[in-house]
């Protein structure tokens, strides 16, 4: 695995310089028959707004390491409109933890809902696939200092998992064998 680690020390960023937001208008094409958005649709906007606070932070192409974990709270139906949030909960050395927040607002009735929330893992990578340095997460306040020890508790329990079933370290200039 190649890190290109030349240059100067790259400076803190704030959680607040690379949080998200995206929102949907969930239309029919989706849905499934009882007009329910497709789960593996929403694990699309996540993946792509957790993957924007990931560039805004790292500020180089980042590729999805995993999706460890969702949840999927309430249904989200045919007209609502879907509002993601995403922030980075810690920087480690080339890989981020991004946790994504999905709510939905019904706009007739002005009323809001959670419907889901999910924890993902980018990398930074250079032009040819090599990973590369991110800089670190000043953290601010109580809620982001939690989120950033969750986030390192997270990943010891991936690691040791990963060791468990022999998985090797994501490397995304390994080339995929057929």
């Amino acid at each position: 695995m190649d890190i290109k680690t030349t240059g100067p020390a790259l400076p803190p960023r704030t959680v607040s310089e690379s949080q998200s937001e995206m929102t949907e208008l969930i239309l029919p094409n989706d849905t499934n028959t009882l007009g329910n958005l497709l789960g593996g649709r929403l694990m699309n906007f996540i993946d792509l707004v957790g993957a924007m606070a990931a560039y805004r932070h790292a500020r180089s192409n980042v590729v999805t390491a995993s999706m460890e974990h969702i949840d999927f709270i309430a249904p989200v139906h045919v007209g609502d409109l879907l509002i993601l949030k995403s922030s980075l909960n810690r920087a480690f050395k080339t890989s981020m933890e991004v946790g994504v927040k999905v709510w939905v607002e019904n706009t007739i009735a002005g009323i809001h809902r959670h419907v889901a929330s999910a924890y993902l893992t980018f990398v930074a990578i250079d032009t040819q696939g090599r990973r590369v340095p991110v800089p670190p997460l000043e953290i601010q306040g109580d809620e982001e200092k939690r989120r950033f020890e969750d986030a390192g508790r997270r990943r010891e329990i991936r690691e040791a998992e990963a060791r468990r079933r022999r998985i090797p370290k994501f490397d995304p200039a390994t080339p995929i064998k057929a």
